[in-house]
């Protein structure tokens, strides 16, 4: 049984990854300012034994009281929609709270886990994307943001790594979907099962053909604690390589919610990546660990949690 702290723990991902902590016998400690996590997702944990949550933004100082065994670091706005919202509590999380979360795991002898994001790869031109690849990256665009925040926050994860001895993993994020995402948080599948839900037109980007892979959240976390468990210090990639086009994806999420719905078509967004997909080759062969779960079963388990949210 380990002790863990999970910044960001109240958010989609950081309440999942409570969720399969607990369910194995670790203690967690969730760190959320609640920007864009929600106490919802984490509520159902109140009062359980070996669960505490404290409200912090890590971008400041952290101490937690008594021992900790891991730090893992998934504190960030991540969606477009809220990172271009907050640039500087971006910037601030993906440095500060780096640092900060890295200071505690160092203080505590811990072991460091970085949430960073295939958005390092930015607009890539190699395809898919292999852990060895440096990246596309438009440092001033909108999105940079988010990109150097997160390089930036492996930059320093892997100085403390090298200079100081701290055990570190990072883990490179594909687009993943599930129940307890927000339905405004502006990503795209989301955006369609909300639209769709909601009888309206279902927004696409340029002329659809860009591609995404999507990774079940479940996958995702397994992914997580492979890597967290394993010797691998990473950066590796954690996703689904099953490659689909946004018509593709807007047509399924029009199927299974019986949607009349039409398309409407907008333009692309600027530095929006062409193609998106992970070289998965680390992922398996190192850490034993793939996806199983395809897009239509992830979709047919998360497409009601939107409609209980919506009140549908």
């Amino acid at each position: 049984m380990a002790r863990v702290v999970v910044s960001g723990g109240a958010g989609f991902l950081g309440s999942h990854l409570s969720d399969a902590l607990l369910a194995r016998g670790d203690e967690v400690v969730v760190l959320d300012n609640l920007v864009t996590g929600a106490v919802e997702n984490i509520e159902h944990l109140f009062g359980r034994p070996g669960f505490t949550f404290a409200e912090h933004d890590v971008s400041n100082y952290i101490w937690v009281p008594g021992p900790v065994d891991v730090v893992m670091h998934l504190a960030s706005p991540a969606s477009p929609k809220d990172y271009l919202e907050k640039p500087i509590q971006t910037l601030k999380v993906g440095s500060l709270g780096t640092h900060n979360t890295l200071g505690l795991a160092k203080a505590k002898s811990a072991r460091y886990f970085l949430a960073s994001t295939s958005e390092v790869y930015g607009d890539p031109q190699m395809h898919p994307q292999p852990e060895t690849y440096w990246g596309h990256v438009n440092p001033v665009g909108p999105r940079g943001v988010y990109d150097e925040a997160k390089r930036f926050a492996e930059a320093m994860t892997m100085a403390y790594h090298t200079y100081h001895g701290l055990e570190v993993r990072i883990v490179r994020i594909f687009n993943v979907y599930g129940p307890r995402m927000r339905p405004e948080d502006g990503r795209v599948v989301s955006n369609f099962i909300v639209q769709a839900l909601l009888g309206k037109p279902l927004t696409v980007y340029g002329d659809g053909s860009q591609s995404r892979s999507f990774c079940y959240v479940d996958d995702e976390i397994r992914g997580f604690l492979a890597l967290l468990d394993g010797d691998v210090t990473g950066p590796i990639n954690i996703g689904n390589d099953g490659e689909f086009t946004m018509l593709e994806l807007a047509d399924l999420v029009l199927e299974l919610t019986r949607s009349k719905s039409e398309i409407v078509f907008e333009p692309l967004p600027v530095d929006d990546p062409a193609q998106r997909k992970p070289d998965l080759t680390l992922a398996r062969t190192l850490l034993g660990w793939q996806p199983t779960i395809p897009l239509r079963e992830g979709l047919e388990r998360t497409i009601p949690a939107f409609a209980e949210r919506l009140a549908l």
